[in-house]
C-alpha cells in the first residue's frame, strides 16, 4: 500500500512538472495590452490637451493625468522609458513609476493611453555638458551649450497599447 501511494506521488509530480508554463497576456479589454497598474481607456484627454496643460506647469508642479497618444520611441535596452507623441514637435519623456514595468521594444509607432504624473524638468547647463561629454560629443558641441534645457516628463503608473 505505501509503494501505491509513493507511486502516485511520483506520478502527480512528473505529471505537474511537465506542463508547459502558459503566460497570459494582461488584457484590459480585447483592444489594449496592459502594463503597470490596471487603468480603464476611458476619459484619457488627448495629446494636444496635454501639452497644453505642461505650458502652463511651473517646475515644481505635477498634474495626475491620463492620455491618449502615440508612441515615438521606446529604450531599445529594456522598454523601461518611451517619448510620447504632444504634437506640435513635441515630445514627453515617459518613465515607469519604482521601474515596476516595461513595455515592449517594438512598441513605438502603437496607440498608447498613459495614466500617471505630468511635470515639467529643467535641465541645467552642466547636466548639459555632462551628457553631452558622456555621449562622445566634441569639445566644439559641448561648449556651445549655453542655456537650460525644459523637457515634458511623465511618470506612469500604468499603461495601456493597442494591439
Amino acid at each position: 500500500m505505501r509503494k501505491i501511494v509513493y507511486v502516485l506521488v511520483a506520478l502527480i509530480l512528473v505529471i505537474s512538472c511537465n506542463k508547459k508554463a502558459e503566460v497570459k497576456m494582461n488584457t484590459t479589454s480585447s483592444t489594449y495590452i496592459k502594463f503597470g497598474d490596471t487603468i480603464s481607456p476611458d476619459s484619457a484627454i488627448t495629446k494636444e490637451a496635454l501639452l497644453s496643460k505642461y505650458l502652463s506647469l511651473k517646475t515644481a508642479d505635477t498634474l495626475k493625468v491620463k492620455v491618449k497618444s502615440k508612441i515615438v520611441d521606446v529604450c531599445q535596452k529594456k522598454g523601461c522609458w518611451m517619448n510620447l507623441d504632444l504634437g506640435s514637435g513635441k515630445t514627453a519623456l515617459v518613465r515607469f513609476k519604482d521601474y515596476g514595468f516595461f513595455i515592449p521594444k517594438n512598441a513605438s509607432n502603437s496607440e498608447a493611453i498613459v495614466h500617471g504624473k505630468a511635470f515639467v524638468e529643467v535641465t541645467s547647463i552642466n547636466d548639459l555638458k555632462e551628457y553631452a561629454k558622456d555621449a562622445g560629443k566634441s569639445k566644439d558641441a559641448i561648449d556651445s551649450i549655453v542655456a537650460p534645457e525644459t523637457n515634458y516628463a511623465f511618470l506612469a503608473d500604468g499603461v495601456l497599447i493597442k494591439k
